[in-house]
This record gives C-alpha cells, sequence and structure tokens, in this order.
C-alpha cells in the first residue's frame, strides 16, 4: 500500500512498482489497485497499455455496494426479522439505507474477496489521503462492531429456537455471519503481518507535508502496520546554479534532515524532481532509475532566501454578503494555505467582522500551517480570528454515548429488570447507531458549524475541505442522513408507545434542520462561495473538472480558481523544462473554464505563521503585500 498525503506521488509511485513487479515475474499475475475516491490510475498510465499480466482497476464503491446488498440483502433483511420488533416495511427502509457512502466499507470487502481467491502474486494499492486511509486500516474494528450488531439481532432467535426445539442447526443467514466475520480476521491478519504487508509511506520534503507524514507513521506503527521504507519524492538536484533551484533545495534540506532524526528506523529514499510530468508507461517503467538511498543526514543546511508571494491576476475578495468559502480540490495542492492566508486576510481587511477557520479535513494541517496547537475547540489566534479542526469521529461518538444511555434508560424503566429475554432485545437496541450511515460522524461535522453559525458570534466561516473525493461524497452526505433521518424518526413514532427516547429524538431533529440549512447556504451564491485550488499538472487537471463539475450540478457557485504552486520562468534547463510543461496545463485550464477566474500563484518557500500567511493573502487578493508596523514590505 502506497500512502501519504494527497499530491505527493502516491499514484505515480504505486503505478511505477506494479510495471516494476510484472516485468520481473512475466509468468505471475499482479494487480494494481485504486482506493481513492478521486481515482488517477487511468490518468497517469494516460492510454498506454500496461503488460498483459497487469490488471488495473479503479475501485467502484458504489457497483460493490450494489454487488453487495444484491448477494445479501436476504440474509440482512432475515437478521432484522428475526431480530428485531420491525416489520417488513421497516426492515426495507433499513435495508435501503443503513449502507450508504460505505467507500472504505466495500474497499475493505474488495481486498478480502480478492485475497481469499489468491489469484494475484501481489496487490499494489494507491490509497486515499492520509486521513481517509488510516480510518481505512481502522476498519477490522469498525466491522466487527458491524458484525456484532448483526449477531445480536440473531443471538434471541438461536436462544428461542434451542430452548423450544433442545437443538438448533446453522443456516444459511448465520453461515453468511459467519462468512463476514473470518473476512474481517483474515484482512485484519494481512494487514500486520509483515512476511505479507508492507504500507510505503509517500512524502515531500516540504514542512506541512513532513509533519503529516510523522503522525501517519506514528499511526502506522500503533496499528501495527509494517513500514519498513519511506520515499521522499521530488527532490531538487544538488547540481544547478539555478537561484530558484537552489532556495528550493535549501528548504528541503532542513525537511530531510528532520525525516533523517525521526525516521532512523526505517529506510529513507529519496527520488528526483523530474522536468517533465510521469505519464504513460515509458516514463514510469524509468520512475525508479534514479532513485537512491538517503544514507546520512545532510549537514546543516543554509538559510533558504526569503522569497515574496508572486501572483498573477489577483482573486476579487470576496464580497460584503459572503459568510461561508470553501476551499477545495485535490490533496496536495495548498488548500490548508490558501484557507488559512485567505482567513487572515479577511480578519485583517475587515477588523469589525470575526471569522472562523473551520477544518473537516481528517488529517488536519491547521495547527502546523500556524504553528499552534488548533483541536477540536474554538482556538483564539487574533483579534477577529479563531479556528477550530473538528474530530468528526468523537463527534459522532458522543451521539453514540448520548443513545446508549438514554436507551438504557428507557429499558430500565419499562422492566426493573424483571424480563428474563430483555438481555437480547437489550443489546439489539443498544447498537441500533452501529449500523447508521457510515458518512453520518462527517455529515455531524457540517452541522457543527451551523450550530456556532446559530451562535452569531461569527461573520464568516471558512472551511478547510477534505480532498476532492471524500468532498464530493460529504456534498451528497446531507441528502443521504436526511433520508436516513426519516427512516430513524418513523420507527420512533411509530414504536413511540415501546420505545420512546426524547434526548436523542431531540438532538436529531436539530441535526436535521441543521442539514437543511447546509444545503441551503451551500446553494446560496449571495453567501457562499467555493473557491477550486489545483496545480498545473495533467493529473491535477482531470481531478478539477470533476469537482467543478459536480459543484455546478449541485448548484454550488465557484468564481475562482486557485492554480497554486506554478514555476516561475527561469533559465534554468530543470525550471524551464517544468515551467513550459505547466503552460501547456494552463492553456486547458484556460479553455476548460473560461468563465472562472483563474489566480496564478507561483511557488516560494514554506510558510507558516500569521504574518507569512498574511502576506500571502494580501497578495492573493490585492496583488501586493501588506506593510505591517515596524517592518516594510518584503
Amino acid at each position: 500500500m502506497f500512502g501519504g498525503k494527497g499530491g505527493v506521488g502516491k499514484t505515480t509511485c504505486a503505478a511505477a512498482t506494479a510495471l516494476f513487479l510484472s516485468r520481473q515475474l512475466p509468468d505471475e499475475e499482479f494487480l494494481l489497485v485504486s482506493f481513492d475516491p478521486a481515482h488517477s490510475l487511468k490518468d497517469v498510465f494516460a492510454g498506454s497499455a500496461p503488460p498483459s499480466n497487469l490488471r488495473i482497476e479503479e475501485f467502484d464503491s458504489r457497483k460493490c455496494l450494489k454487488e453487495f446488498k444484491d448477494a445479501h440483502a436476504h440474509h440482512l433483511r432475515e437478521i432484522a426479522r428475526r431480530g428485531t420488533f420491525l416489520d417488513e416495511q421497516d426492515i426495507e427502509h433499513l435495508l435501503d439505507l443503513s449502507m450508504p457512502g460505505l467507500d472504505e466499507i466495500m474497499a475493505f470487502n474488495e481486498i478480502a474477496r480478492i485475497v481469499e481467491r489468491g489469484t494475484y502474486r501481489c496487490i499494489i494499492a494507491d490509497t486515499a489521503p492520509t486521513g481517509h486511509t488510516l480510518r481505512f486500516l481502522e476498519l477490522p474494528r469498525t466491522l466487527r462492531t458491524w458484525v456484532n450488531a448483526l449477531d445480536a439481532m440473531l443471538a434471541k432467535h438461536r436462544y428461542m429456537i434451542k430452548l423450544y426445539q433442545g437443538f438448533r442447526r446453522k443456516d444459511e443467514t448465520d453461515m453468511f455471519l459467519e462468512d463476514m466475520a473470518a473476512s474481517v480476521e483474515g484482512v485484519d491478519s494481512l494487514f500486520s503481518d509483515p512476511l505479507r504487508c508492507r504500507f510505503v509511506p509517500v512524502a515531500v520534503p516540504e514542512f506541512l507535508i513532513v509533519q503529516e507524514t510523522r503522525r501517519l507513521i506514528d499511526r502506522l506503527k500503533m496499528m501495527g502496520i509494517p513500514v519498513t521504507d519511506i520515499l521522499l519524492n521530488r527532490v531538487y538536484p544538488d547540481v544547478s546554479d539555478c537561484p530558484a533551484c537552489t532556495d528550493a533545495r535549501a528548504r528541503q534540506g532542513t525537511q530531510v534532515r528532520e525525516f533523517c532524526q525521526k525516521f532512523s528506523a526505517y529506510r529513507l529514499w529519496q527520488i528526483p524532481l523530474q522536468g517533465a510530468e510521469v505519464l504513460g508507461v515509458n516514463q514510469l517503467s524509468c520512475f525508479w532509475d534514479d532513485i537512491r538511498t538517503v544514507e546520512d543526514c545532510p549537514g546543516t543546511p543554509f538559510a533558504a532566501a526569503s522569497v515574496p508571494p508572486s501572483v498573477e491576476c489577483p482573486a476579487k475578495p470576496p464580497g460584503p454578503g459572503k459568510s461561508l468559502l470553501l476551499f477545495a480540490g485535490k490533496g496536495g495542492v495548498g488548500k490548508t494555505t490558501l484557507a488559512s492566508a485567505s482567513a487572515v486576510h479577511l480578519a485583517r481587511e475587515h477588523p469589525e467582522k470575526q471569522v472562523l477557520l473551520f477544518s473537516t479535513d481528517p488529517a488536519h494541517s491547521l495547527s502546523d500551517c500556524f504553528g499552534v496547537e488548533i483541536g477540536p475547540q474554538e482556538t483564539y489566534l487574533f483579534p477577529g480570528l479563531s479556528a477550530i479542526e473538528v474530530d468528526a469521529q468523537a463527534e459522532f461518538q458522543n451521539l453514540k454515548t448520548l443513545y446508549a444511555e438514554e436507551a438504557a434508560s428507557v429499558l430500565n424503566s419499562l422492566t426493573g429488570g424483571k424480563w428474563i429475554d430483555l438481555g437480547f432485545d437489550r443489546d439489539v437496541i443498544e447498537r441500533v447507531l452501529d449500523i447508521s450511515p457510515p458518512g453520518l460522524d462527517e455529515a455531524m461535522a457540517l452541522t457543527r458549524l451551523i450550530e456556532l453559525r446559530e451562535d452569531s458570534r461569527y461573520d464568516v466561516f471558512v472551511i478547510d475541505t477534505a480532498p476532492t473525493g471524500h468532498l464530493l461524497r460529504l456534498l451528497e452526505m446531507p441528502n443521504l442522513i436526511q433520508d436516513w433521518l426519516k427512516v430513524f424518526f418513523g420507527l420512533f413514532l411509530k414504536y413511540k408507545n415501546v420505545f420512546r427516547l426524547p434526548r436523542i429524538t431531540e438532538l436529531m431533529v436539530a441535526m436535521s434542520k441543521r442539514l437543511k440549512l447546509i444545503q441551503s447556504l451551500l446553494t446560496d451564491s449571495h453567501r457562499s462561495q467555493l473557491c477550486a485550488v489545483s496545480i498545473l499538472t495533467e493529473m491535477a487537471f482531470e481531478e478539477t473538472k470533476d469537482l467543478i463539475k459536480a459543484c455546478v450540478s449541485a448548484g454550488i457557485h465557484v468564481p475562482v480558481l486557485f492554480l497554486n504552486q506554478a514555476t516561475p520562468p527561469s533559465r534554468c534547463s530543470l525550471c524551464s523544462a517544468i515551467a513550459q510543461k505547466e503552460s501547456r496545463v494552463r492553456v486547458r485550464f484556460e479553455a476548460a473554464f473560461p468563465k472562472i477566474r483563474k489566480t496564478v500563484i507561483y511557488q516560494g518557500g514554506d510558510l507558516q505563521g500569521i504574518d507569512q500567511l498574511d502576506d500571502l493573502g494580501s497578495a492573493i487578493y490585492a496583488g501586493k503585500q501588506r506593510m505591517r508596523a515596524g517592518k516594510g514590505a518584503i
């Protein structure tokens, strides 16, 4: 599995590895698969044909979900019929709505199925960006909970049959659950077996990426996922006399040194920056030619020059009525930095307003960007600006805890502990939320935003979103969750004489109202806008097309496209080659989005802290930098 922050080259590394293995072992079969909702495998092959022993698959979660439900809906229906007090209509509603958005679970199920068949010598996986990959790797625990919830529904049925008949044989429904449990344990065992599985973190030696990679490797170690090697991609060569390359190499040297110090227990490899984008079988086949180990930590690096932000065609500042700005795009294109710079700029330019910077990306980077600790509670940064990194899973866990407490209280009041068979009913009732839509936690993160908005303490919300694929799923979630809530409310009303949960009902009514407000706000161009962020590569262009198409379809206003990390013109052969390649991609952006303003932001140094973010914000919205007391313009 190749993983890491979006945009570091996971797809390229996975594809190049798959090609290398398939050519080294032509008599063996290999599978290259992408579990990233925003697929790029076909883009990286650019229409060229892989070897005949290499199969390429971009995982389609919706197709796999449909196949799963078609194959097993009768088992799920029978489990619900045997183990709950629901009637046939209620069961049908729950089966239709309890499993939307199961990208990670379906990917997990697909891996189990492929591994059990034993068709391939090796599976090479291109994973989603860090936050969602970690959630995927934690799925054994999630799926155990799901299987246990279904098993709890069958427990009473087994007990009653055995009580009245004296014995009970396993049937197809029991075997279905046993097979599911075996698949979970099988993949869990695979993930933690160093002889059969390896996770390869991919990084670029930049400050924000290094910090995220450090957290990723720490989590992998805690989870027992084998890691032996780390790839540092796009390392500037040390032979150029170009001032821009020299400065970039100096900045990277600091980060490479930190990598060496923090990860001395791993083999570190560095892959040089290439002048051309790596596309097609021929270029992928040469990708590993210049890879080399980082043998020793570099000496104390010299200081990089301070490079002021350089911007072409500055963006128009958001209008006075705008209260919601979303920054969205492929992982690694600079969403967090631009969202942060915009939030700082808005707070500086409008001291009469209160701005909240809000991160919904599971792999938060706001703390790294500002150099201060930011968590799930609002953090004051300076007058007019606060920030928050929402923990969606913790929000959902709080909901489950409240539900379990209230359900237990109601059951105790009903029975006084006197019903012999209530243990089965209690177990089923308390596990209802374990089979709720997995996207419910992410939707709750959005409702937290509306909750803060209702307090009227903030005038403007700037959102640092998850990478494209998961953002698109999140934009679909309000409708899916609304449907699930309708079914949930319907059950409460239908069985209110038996099972009444006033606190949880009140909370979910509030959630439903807030989801409707989110939908209304996102599609109101007078109050909200989405700022698309991309870089000048072919793969980023293709993903940006998907993003903007989805936004247009959803009625979300996209007035600006930030083309970030552009290479300035230079006489250096490497910089010149990269700039020429980017120029060709820029033409495609212009042709594809003629009505959207394109703001080009040229490469500079690693940005951290309020002052540097303020300089960038002033440049991208006003084309100049702010003069601060005691400091001239950079």
